[in-house]
């Protein structure tokens, strides 16, 4: 029988097995664990940190038809890859406000 794991314990397991880059079944068997009880603690662990998470801020976006001239177009790419065209003129704050919402 295994000896019994306080909760502290468990959530240092859980936070261990986040980092490791592991399976969860290949983590247990590392651990010698059981895979129900570190799935039971990585979704706890997991709800308690979203329910933390900063709330989704939605930001209004335009739609408007593709400009006729290209040169009057500036393209802004995203650290996760995303892209945002906008007409010279835009208004800089809201372009500024869009890309660091994507960057999120």
């Amino acid at each position: 029988m295994a000896k019994q794991v306080e909760k502290p314990e468990w959530a240092r397991v859980a936070e261990a097995f986040e980092a490791s880059g592991l399976t969860q079944r290949q983590f247990a068997q590392q651990r010698g664990v059981k895979l129900s009880t570190l799935q039971s603690w990585v979704y706890r662990s997991r709800r308690a940190a979203s329910s933390h998470a900063e709330p989704v801020r939605l930001l209004p976006v335009q739609v408007a038809e593709p400009v006729a001239d290209e040169a009057s177009v500036l393209e802004v790419v995203a650290a996760g890859g995303a892209r945002v065209r906008f007409v010279v003129g835009t208004d800089v704050t809201y372009v500024a406000l869009l890309v660091a919402a994507l960057g999120r």
